[in-house]
């Protein structure tokens, strides 16, 4: 009985010494979860931040106005012919391009205002054309511009996947609709060779697009929706659809259509032969054809340069507005006066 009692109460006291295990979140310490490892605590005083706006002034206003004065050198002639180019005695513009036994022959005339040096580029403008919908930018396959065993694979395409049950290559919206107004230019009676070679990306040929992948039951619908395909050339070379396919992100855009390689001087006529096949009355479009050049900055865009003019000003502002501050009203750095519980209360 007593050594049972010694028993517990030995027990006892050796469960009563061991310290009591407690659950805790607390992460175990190190300089990093504290946040005690090196770092530059930089002090803003009024110097440091009165030079660090005149640097950024002094640096984004010269690259602003660089900017801006190659844009301004870029010369560009845009010329809009998609209402031009109807018959004035055509009421129904709609059925009017869609009339295949109507010849769509144009004849347009652009003076040159200023010289331009080539390579001169030449483009096709579309307004108001939405290729960054959602459903139009879906419908494609791309393993199917890619691999030609792939060619009866239409998934995504619809509603141009097939046709009488057989499969469309390239299959989808976006080639479907593929531009097919043609352009032939005329400098006094000597035609000026549009150089349609290279003006796609090069990674797009040679990875996005199959060099034996053949065009297959294109544009073989009951509505032709654009250009047709040379059918015995592969989708490689293909550099008008390449160009297409990779879409816009605004429903005005550009997309190129060949190069000049010759200098048109000032008072130059351009005499354009073109067809105006493409349908952008159904949907309120417009249609324009632009001759341009280049600079080191690429084309004509002046929202680059004044977008750093911009910023540089505003810097230089602040930074003259801070001066101004801290010499009529000079504060002495860390005094404590200006805390808000020793400053004595308003009012009393």
């Amino acid at each position: 009985m007593d050594s049972h009692a010694a028993g517990s109460s030995s027990g006892g006291s050796g469960d009563g010494g061991a310290a009591p295990r407690r659950n805790s979140r607390k992460p175990k310490y190190s300089k990093f979860t504290q946040q005690e490892l090196p770092a530059c605590k930089p002090i803003l005083t009024p110097k440091w931040v009165i030079s660090v706006f005149v640097l950024v002034g002094v640096i984004f206003v010269p690259i602003g106005v660089a900017s801006l004065r190659a844009s301004r050198q870029v010369v560009e002639i845009v010329d809009r012919y998609d209402d031009a180019c109807v018959p004035t005695n055509v009421t129904d513009k709609i059925a009017y391009i869609r009339d295949k036994t109507i010849p769509k022959i144009c004849t347009r005339n652009l003076t040159i205002t200023k010289e331009m040096k080539q390579p001169i580029f030449v483009y096709y403008q579309l307004d108001n054309f939405y290729q960054n919908h959602r459903r139009y930018v879906k419908s494609r396959n791309d393993a199917q511009l890619r691999d030609k065993s792939k060619a009866r694979d239409t998934s995504n395409c619809d509603p141009e996947a097939t046709v009488d049950g057989k499969p469309i290559v390239p299959c989808g919206l976006i080639a479907w609709s593929l531009f097919n107004d043609t352009y032939n230019l005329v400098r006094n009676n000597e035609n000026l060779t549009v150089d349609k070679k290279d003006i796609s990306w090069k990674s797009d040929r040679e990875h996005k697009f199959g060099s034996d992948v053949l065009p297959t039951n294109f544009q073989k619908g009951p509505l032709q929706g654009g250009k047709i395909l040379n059918s015995s050339m592969p989708l490689s070379e293909q550099e008008d659809l390449i160009v297409w396919m990779r879409t816009a992100a605004l429903p005005t855009f550009r997309k190129l259509y060949g190069r000049i390689y010759v200098d048109l001087k000032v008072n130059d006529t351009i005499t354009v032969h073109l067809e105006n096949n493409y349908n952008t009355y159904s949907f309120g479009g417009k249609k324009k054809l632009v001759l341009s050049t280049t600079t080191w900055l690429g084309g004509k865009n002046d929202f680059l340069g004044l977008a750093y003019l911009t910023v540089g000003g505003l810097c230089f502002f602040l930074a003259f507005a801070f001066t101004l501050l801290y010499l009529i009203k000079p504060r002495k750095l860390g005094d404590n006066n200006y805390l808000s519980w020793n400053r004595p209360p308003v009012g009393r």
